[in-house]
């Protein structure tokens, strides 16, 4: 039996699924040390059932089919560490592709640091994206880090890691459920985890492709996920009841958006090709200062759910 298991939450994406699955069948360098691949369908209608049973006789693992039909990312996260024992939990999302040494790399990387949890680099796809887009949309999905691997100060998000389950996902349900339809799950574990002492840690090699479909590549989409992104620290703060931290940020917040506002209008007025990056920075700004309840964008769960049932009826 072998030590790790690769989780995959899906949420009706069977091309994207079935070419995720398809790079995990191509990892090298891991010998017997996949226990299985945990495939996660998160659709009520159960609609990756098929993907798995064609692909079965594919996978040289065991390949374990979990149904959560509760629509939300953390609920569906929780389902698939519910599924296995293994000791040590790699995550891949159904629109990333891991390049053959992509497990081999995690893993090494995490026995040379100790690391409680271990990220890997990103590179961003997004083919769909009107051209003056692209290059700021590709930035915007990819991940860079240090060159090499070691230990590093702050965490990554969840898609694309390995973690010790011991110590980093400790518990039944170690990501909060009242996540499910924002995102933020990591944010919230990856702090608790800096309150324990945790380490992180960096593979410099272990590179996937994230694929950003067509609703994704467009710049309203983006300046929403900057938006929450930027509520993040402003968010952690309160949740840990560090009202001068929460202050502190939302001043930082209101000088990001602002500056980065009047220059967002000079470089659209221009018609700047770079003019995305700025409107990114004044979202974020904004995103500190707006961190309250009521003001998260919703992107999973059945926010998601919602907007598939509407694109399959236009169709």
């Amino acid at each position: 039996m072998g030590d790790v298991a690769v989780i995959v939450p899906t949420l009706r994406r069977p091309e994207s699924l079935e070419r995720a699955l398809c790079s995990l069948f191509e990892q090298t360098g891991v010998g017997d040390r996949v226990d299985a691949v945990v495939v996660v369908d998160n659709d009520p209608a159960a609609s990756a059932a098929p993907v798995i049973e064609a692909l079965r006789t594919l996978s040289p693992w065991p390949l374990t089919y979990v149904h959560a039909p509760r629509p939300g990312v953390a609920t569906a996260r929780n389902a698939g560490l519910a599924a296995t024992r293994a000791p040590l939990i790699a995550f891949l999302d159904d629109d990333e592709v891991a390049r053959p040494r992509w497990l081999s790399a995690l893993l090494q990387a995490q026995e040379e640091t100790a690391a409680d949890a271990v990220f890997g680099p990103i590179e961003g796809r997004a083919p769909d994206a009107q051209p003056w887009l692209k290059p700021y949309l590709e930035r915007f999905f990819g991940r860079v880090g240090p060159e090499r691997s070691g230990l590093v100060t702050n965490p990554y998000g969840c898609g694309n890691s390995l973690m010790v389950r011991a110590t980093a996902l400790p518990g039944c349900t170690p990501f909060d459920v009242a996540a499910d339809h924002m995102g933020g799950e990591d944010d919230a574990l990856f702090a608790a985890m800096r309150g324990r002492g945790a380490k992180f840690g960096w593979a410099a090699d272990a590179w996937v492709e994230e694929f950003a479909p067509p609703h994704r590549a467009t710049l309203r989409y983006a300046l929403a996920r900057a938006f929450a992104y930027g509520q993040g620290p402003s968010q952690t703060a309160a949740a840990e009841r560090n009202w001068p931290a929460v202050a502190r940020w939302m001043m930082i917040g209101a000088a990001q958006a602002g500056v980065w506002g009047l220059v967002s209008l000079a470089m659209t007025v221009s018609l700047n090709a770079r003019r995305a990056q700025a409107y990114d920075k004044a979202a974020r700004g904004a995103g500190k200062v707006f961190w309250m309840k009521g003001f998260e964008p919703h992107f999973y769960g059945s926010r998601e759910l919602a907007r598939l049932d509407r694109a399959a009826a236009a169709s």
